[in-house]
């Protein structure tokens, strides 16, 4: 036991020391979660429309007020021209076209049904999907209100209309830092105990003292735990960092037991910190540990709903996904921060990581024996 405190003190004060890895843990965490909440987002804010009103009415104006008092829409175009707003769109400059055809108000009145034309720039299929959803909804509301305005003066009373009240739950203010914050404190967490790991285990091969601890009395088992250790205290504090500057910068809840989270976090490390050593049995310099990180991680990110929602994946995906330890902690993180689940809730996922650290530390410490 006196020997893994030794070495655990050793690798503590040579990452004290290393320049290059203090930046990697106290800076870029803080620069992450500035940069990654506020751009990593599907909000769509400042839509570019371009109006091309070709009826000039009172009806068109009014559809055309509709749309800029939406703190959605950006609007800096109008012409009488559609080529004019076709080319504009080509460029990129727009993300939508409203067209609004002459006699609009006049079928209108007449009783006769009267359209419009959105042409959308579908580049990206989910923005365009969202300024539709957007658009249509402006639309529809304005609907109602000409229906109840323009409706027969003989009638006594107007027509009845379906009045939705909704409440949402977890997120209220449907807040989209609110469910970022929490993916991006696993995406840190995960970046430290994977990466870092790596890297320093491999920097032992490079440097030759790896060669020089197998002829020492220290035993394998005393050289990884001591490797490891640091990480997984060094993580869980960039856990606890994290939760501090998202709850002064961003205010997000914290309903559930920060205890299970820890707890949970704890299991985790241990299954990313034997990826990570895993990873550095494979490699023999920094720089393939860089690019085989990589993979890796490129493969855990898209797939563990930190952007899109896993449910959305085809099937096939989603066995494969077993095997992402990110997507197991991406889900628990946001079950206890923001819906306060206990501890049956996340019990499958507690099951499933801790099957998961078993399996790959025994592999990694195996392949680890063969390879040193």
């Amino acid at each position: 036991m006196r020997t893994i405190l030794y070495l655990i003190q050793k690798e503590l004060l040579q990452v004290l020391r290393n320049k290059t890895m203090l930046p990697i843990i106290f800076i870029v965490p803080i620069v992450q979660l500035l940069i990654l909440v506020h751009a990593a987002t599907l909000e769509m804010k400042n839509i570019d429309m371009y109006i091309v009103d070709k009826d000039l009415s009172s009806t068109s104006r009014g559809i055309v007020q509709k749309f800029e008092s939406s703190p959605f829409y950006f609007i800096n175009h109008h012409s009488f021209s559609m080529q004019d707003a076709e080319n504009e769109l080509r460029k990129g400059n727009i993300d939508i076209i409203l067209h609004i055809p002459f006699g609009f108000e006049s079928e209108l009145i007449k009783g006769n049904n009267s359209g419009l034309q959105l042409l959308i720039d579908a580049i990206n299929g989910t923005a365009a999907g969202l300024i539709q959803s957007y658009t249509q909804a402006v639309l529809a509301d304005y609907n109602r209100e000409i229906m109840l305005e323009w409706a027969s003066p003989g009638m006594k009373e107007r027509p009845m209309s379906i009045e939705i009240t909704h409440s949402f739950w977890y997120n209220p203010e449907l807040d989209y830092k609110t469910y970022m914050v929490p993916g991006i404190l696993v995406l840190l967490v995960t970046l430290i105990g994977m990466i870092l790991t790596a890297l320093n285990l491999v920097r032992e091969k490079e440097l030759g003292t790896a060669e020089q601890i197998n002829v020492t009395p220290i035993r394998k088992y005393h050289f990884i735990i001591g490797k490891l250790f640091p990480f997984w205290m060094i993580a869980l504090f960039e856990l606890a960092f994290g939760l501090v500057i998202g709850k002064l910068l961003f205010d997000i809840p914290i309903v559930g037991s920060l205890g299970l989270l820890f707890l949970f976090a704890a299991v985790y490390l241990f299954a990313i910190l034997g990826v990570g050593l895993f990873i550095s049995t494979l490699a023999s310099t920094q720089q393939q540990v860089m690019f085989i990180n990589f993979f890796f991680m490129l493969l855990f990110i898209l797939m563990s709903g930190l952007f899109t929602p896993v449910e959305t994946m085809p099937d096939w995906a989603r066995v494969i996904n077993i095997a992402n330890p990110m997507a197991y902690f991406m889900r628990v993180n946001r079950m206890i921060l923001l819906k306060g689940s206990g501890f049956y809730d996340i019990l499958p996922e507690f099951v499933s990581v801790s099957i998961y650290a078993l399996i790959i530390l025994s592999l990694a410490v195996w392949r680890y024996r063969k390879t040193v």
